[in-house]
C-alpha cells in the first residue's frame, strides 16, 4: 500500500502558515492545522489505514506548543523510519514586515513575553535556524499576496512527481537587505548605472531604454553571454538531482534598474528554453 506524503509546514509567526494550509487544502491536499507534535505517529497511522484516501497531507505545526523543536526532530526521524516520505515547507518574512503584520491584527507575537516584538521576531529566527536549514522548500512572504502564494505553492507541490524545475527570478536592491530564500544569487552593481544618466535616472528596468543601456554595454553583453552559459550547464544537473524549486536572484544598489535588466532577461531566457519561470521585482517601486 502507498504511504501518505507528508507536507510539514511551519516557519516564522506572522508569515503565512494559516494561509499557507488554506492554500494547500485548495489544491487538494489534506490539511491539519496546529498538530501537536506528539500526534504525528498516531495521524500518521490514520492515513496508512485511510485505504489511499489521504495520499497528500499537509501538516501546520506551531512553535507555541512547549518543547516543539526537539519533538519535531524526533517524529520526522519516525517518520523517516516508518517509511513515511515527508517534505519540509518553511515560511518566512522580512523583520519589518512582520512588525507591520502583527501591528495590523494587534495580535501578540507566541514568544513575546516580557520582550520587545522586534525582540521576539529576532529569537523565534534564530530558534527556528536549524529547522530552516533541513527546508526543503523556503518561501518569502513579504511581497507575496494570498493569490502569489497560492501560485507559488501550486508550482512547488504540482501532482506530477516528476516535476521539471521551476524558477522563481528575483530582483532587489542591497540597500534594502539581500533576500533569504535564494539559491543562487549574482551581484550586478559592476555595469553601468543608469541612476547616474539624467534621462534614465527616473526610469526602471523594465523600459527599454533602460534594458538598452545596460544589455548594450561592454560587461553587460558579455555578462548576458556568460549568464546563459551557465544556465545552460546548471539547470540540467539540477534536474538531475531531484531539485524541483530555484531562486536565483539580481541585485544592484537600489533594486529598480540593472537588477531589474537582468531578471527580466534571465526570466525571457528560461522561457524560450521551456522551463517555467517567474519573476519578481521586489524593489522597483521603492526611492
Amino acid at each position: 500500500m502507498r504511504r501518505s506524503h507528508f507536507i510539514v509546514v511551519t516557519g516564522l509567526s506572522g508569515a503565512g502558515k494559516s494561509q499557507a494550509i488554506k492554500c494547500l487544502e485548495d489544491l487538494g491536499f489534506f490539511c491539519v492545522d496546529n498538530l501537536p507534535t506528539m500526534l504525528i505517529p498516531k495521524f500518521a497511522e490514520v492515513c496508512t489505514e485511510s485505504g489511499g484516501r489521504l495520499k497528500r497531507v499537509a501538516l501546520g505545526i506551531d512553535i507555541r506548543e512547549g518543547g516543539f523543536l526537539n519533538r519535531l526532530f524526533d517524529e520526522l526521524k519516525y517518520l523517516k523510519k516508518e517509511e513515511f516520505s515527508y517534505e519540509i515547507l518553511f515560511l518566512e518574512a522580512r523583520a519589518e514586515v512582520l512588525v507591520n503584520r502583527y501591528s495590523e491584527t494587534r495580535r501578540k507575537h507566541p514568544l513575546s513575553g516580557h520582550t520587545s516584538l522586534p525582540a521576539a521576531i529576532e529569537g523565534e529566527r534564530r530558534k527556528m535556524a536549524k529547522l530552516r536549514r533541513l527546508a526543503d522548500y523556503i518561501v518569502d512572504t513579504s511581497d507575496l499576496n494570498i493569490h502569489q502564494l497560492k501560485d507559488r505553492l501550486f508550482k512547488i507541490f504540482s501532482a506530477n512527481e516528476m516535476r521539471p524545475i521551476i524558477v522563481n527570478v528575483l530582483s532587489f536592491g542591497y540597500r534594502y537587505g539581500v533576500p533569504q530564500e535564494v539559491d543562487m544569487l549574482f551581484d550586478v552593481r559592476f555595469l553601468p548605472n543608469p541612476n547616474y544618466v539624467p534621462a534614465l535616472k527616473h526610469c526602471t528596468g523594465n523600459q527599454k531604454n533602460v534594458a538598452k543601456y545596460v544589455l548594450d554595454s561592454a560587461a553587460g553583453e558579455k555578462f548576458g553571454q556568460k549568464l546563459e552559459d551557465i544556465l545552460d550547464f546548471l539547470l540540467p544537473l539540477f534536474e538531475r538531482e531531484g531539485k524541483s524549486y530555484l531562486t536565483v536572484a539580481f541585485g544592484c544598489t537600489g533594486g529598480r534598474h540593472r537588477s531589474v535588466v537582468f531578471a527580466n532577461k534571465m526570466g525571457r531566457f528560461l522561457k524560450e528554453k521551456g522551463i517555467e519561470a517567474s519573476v519578481i521585482h521586489r524593489d522597483i517601486r521603492k526611492k
